[in-house]
């Protein structure tokens, strides 16, 4: 049911001051979707704590997420490119739905992820003999970043986008390997079909995907994330952003996790590559001295 039928249906439970919040949306929900709570409130006649009741009786977490659950719902889209933008948006436009939309699922995700599963992550991968990221599509540029950043920490780490050369890397997978695998629907057959040989081989599958899909089935755990894009239709955009934001906060839990010793080869690592780029006043300083 979309937002909009869901405030009809709602609508007579609602109380007097919820009603008003709910005739102004209805009245006018591109407005709300531009709007700040403080706005929104504003223009009802009614408090702030009245709009977040008013969200969460619509089964929502806040107005943030409302508003997305909102725009989803009245949108038409472009097909093949995002839900929210149309065919005559302007620069102006199409720039602040993209921005909005990306940090309301980044804040989404948020307030939702499981920080258990976190950490449980974080412990395995510090303690990992052999690390390996798999994804297909536009998760395979978020496993190729991952990559990037965790072969830093001085642990054997694989990537590979291509579907014969992660069966092969799951087959001699071991006891101590964790292999983490990106996919935003979590529905794509030959991801699905990559854990389980690697879960048979004793490695820890970890999964970055939807709660309660295929592979988050088929995984050791996962840290589920249900960004509200459907990439069947639309090109992926704010899914990835999540998924790169998830990223970063492993890399983050498992340097702090590593302590100060480990950082000190960071360092190394950062000083390795000084001599590759200009500083900031325009000079290499290999070739300054």
């Amino acid at each position: 049911m979309g937002t909009l039928k869901k405030i009809q249906a709602f609508y007579e439970q609602l109380s007097k001051s919820e009603r008003k919040v709910a005739d102004i949306i209805m009245a006018s929900p591109e407005t709300t979707i531009h709007s700040s709570i403080a706005t929104l409130a504003k223009i009802s006649n009614v408090s702030e704590p009245t709009v977040n009741r008013f969200c969460r009786r619509l089964e929502t977490k806040g107005f943030p997420d409302f508003k997305l659950h909102l725009a989803q719902s009245i949108a038409t889209g472009t097909p093949y490119v995002n839900r929210n933008v149309e065919e005559d948006d302007t620069a102006a436009s199409y720039t602040s739905k993209i921005f909005e939309t990306a940090m309301a699922c980044l804040n989404d995700v948020k307030k939702n992820i499981d920080t258990d599963h976190i950490n449980r992550a974080v412990d395995l991968l510090s303690q990992a003999k052999r690390i390996s990221f798999f994804g297909l599509g536009a998760s395979a540029s978020v496993a190729h970043d991952a990559l990037n950043k965790f072969f830093r920490f001085n642990i054997p780490t694989v990537y590979f986008n291509d579907i014969l050369m992660q069966r092969m890397s799951c087959i001699n997978c071991t006891k101590g390997d964790v292999v983490v695998i990106i996919s935003h629907t979590g529905r794509t057959i030959s991801l699905i079909d990559v854990a389980s040989i690697a879960k048979k081989n004793g490695a820890t599958v970890i999964g970055i995907t939807e709660k309660d899909s295929p592979l988050d089935k088929v995984c050791s755990f996962s840290i589920c994330l249900n960004v509200p894009e459907d990439t069947d239709i639309y090109m992926p955009m704010a899914s990835r952003i999540v998924q790169m934001t998830v990223i970063d906060v492993l890399v983050t839990g498992v340097t702090l996790r590593r302590g100060p010793a480990f950082r000190e080869n960071l360092k190394k690592v950062k000083e390795a590559i000084k001599d590759s780029r200009f500083n900031k006043e325009g000079f290499n300083d290999e070739f300054s001295q």
